[in-house]
């Protein structure tokens, strides 16, 4: 406020040592005959001149006084920053046990083949015709295996024709000397004769019989 007031101060002396000075120029004027002019010229250097007053600066209100019991306003967090980088979801991988494949599908068996019919006869094997001991005698020795007194059995296997006779002679079990095999065979096909075997329809078969010949050396 005093500056204000000491500015305001230095105006008004200003301004009248200007009113003054007009005062002096017009009775200079007057007494030199140039009144009209100086009166002309006062006027234009008072409506050039043309002294206000200033106002002082109006002062800022005041801040209106604090509210008491006034809850602070709240504070408000800022949203989280949101991260672009986020994991990439895991892939899981589960092991399926593999389907169970359906049952196959029953398979038809074929129907057993019929039995076949009975036969009409029973089937027979060869019948030997008389005494198979007269087949070899002592008489059919042979002479070395006799002097050299060599005795065993032969075991044969012989196949019968149809016609009851013998058409071949194997040995099965040797008697340990050829000579005694090859007479036993020999003496078979020439004297055994047999009944031929049969079949179910009871018609001569083709058969096989089977024995042994025991070499004794005869005694005297």
């Amino acid at each position: 406020m005093a500056y204000a007031d000491q500015q305001m101060s230095g105006n008004k002396v200003t301004a009248l040592i200007i009113v003054a000075i007009l005062h002096v120029a017009v009775g200079y004027a007057l007494v030199t005959g140039l009144a009209y002019e100086a009166i002309k010229k006062v006027k234009e250097v008072t409506s050039a001149v043309n002294i206000e007053e200033e106002k002082p600066p109006e002062e800022p209100p005041p801040p209106p006084p604090p509210k008491e019991n006034t809850p602070p306003p709240p504070i408000v967090a800022p949203p989280p920053p949101i991260s672009f980088n986020a994991p990439a979801p895991q892939v899981q991988t589960v092991n399926q046990a593999p389907p169970i494949p359906a049952p196959p599908a029953p398979v038809a068996l074929p129907a057993p083949p019929a039995d076949p019919p009975p036969p009409r006869f029973t089937p027979k094997a060869a019948v030997a015709k008389g005494n198979p001991g007269n087949w070899a005698t002592s008489n059919d020795y042979p002479s070395r295996a006799l002097r050299e007194e060599r005795e065993g059995t032969t075991g044969f296997r012989v196949t019968v024709g149809t016609d009851g006779k013998v058409t071949d002679c194997q040995v099965t079990r040797s008697s340990g000397s050829p000579d005694l095999d090859e007479a036993a065979c020999s003496n078979i096909r020439r004297r055994a004769r047999f009944t031929p075997a049969t079949d179910g329809e009871g018609n001569p078969t083709t058969g096989s019989y089977s024995n042994s010949i025991r070499w004794v050396i005869p005694k005297d």
